[in-house]
């Protein structure tokens, strides 16, 4: 199991197999979908090593403005890229600050399946909840810091060897159903289709919810249509 310096490292050193591109806000929403998974799981229990993070970004950079600490951090670097570069020197020095959170950040936990919980949100239940509440979850309307959260949402269960869910097992299916139903076989994310085919991430993240809604019903009918054909 990775902690969590062993995972940024990764990320660092190949943005492209977790997040797609190095950007600090996709890097952001991966991260709250995985450490928020593992707390759920039972993990992290003495604290991910992110925490106090934010405040001490936004000490540093004198500011006290509600944005967390991607979008502080977009502001003095430029680009989404220099900020994600520029998050990792940053995240060294904090951690450097606070030995106790270097700490926690290089162990190792190892856990039995008796100290996991037997499960964690259901994917169609943090779906509805991400598309009532999407500022509380993403910031704001984005299909791609909503693929972002469910790739960290996914590692995390991976990790810790969890078997899919029915409902994971069926959400795989959504990738090949998108790319059917705009004729597309171009190896892009579900995010990406859609939000080629969207005004902005606002109005994509709206087709989502509505394309995930066609393909459950759909799926649906098939399974009755298998039932009483």
């Amino acid at each position: 199991m990775m902690n969590l310096s062993t995972l940024l490292q990764k990320i660092k050193e190949n943005p492209v197999m977790y997040i797609d591109k190095p950007s600090i806000t996709y890097l952001h929403s991966f991260l709250i979908g995985y450490l928020s998974t593992r707390t759920e799981m039972g993990l992290d229990r003495e604290g991910s090593g992110i925490e106090g993070f934010q405040e001490w970004i936004q000490e540093r950079e004198k500011t006290n403005v509600s944005q967390s600490w991607a979008g502080i951090l977009i502001f003095p670097c430029g680009s989404e890229r220099n900020a994600f570069y520029s998050f990792f020197e940053l995240f060294e020095r904090f951690l450097n600050d606070d030995s106790s959170k270097k700490d926690e950040n290089e162990r190792s936990l190892n856990y039995s399946e008796n100290d996991l919980k037997i499960s964690v949100r259901p994917l169609y239940e943090l779906l509805a909840s991400i598309k009532k509440r999407p500022g509380m979850y993403l910031g704001n309307n984005s299909i791609t810091k909503l693929d972002m959260l469910l790739r960290g949402y996914s590692l995390a269960q991976r990790e810790v060897g969890l078997p899919l869910t029915y409902q994971e097992r069926e959400f795989e299916g959504f990738q090949s159903w998108v790319e059917e139903k705009y004729g597309i076989n171009s190896g892009q994310s579900w995010s990406k289709i859609i939000l080629f085919y969207s005004v902005d991430e606002h109005e994509a993240l709206q087709k989502f919810f509505e394309l995930f809604e066609e393909f459950l019903n759909k799926n649906q009918s098939l399974e009755i249509d298998e039932n009483y054909g």
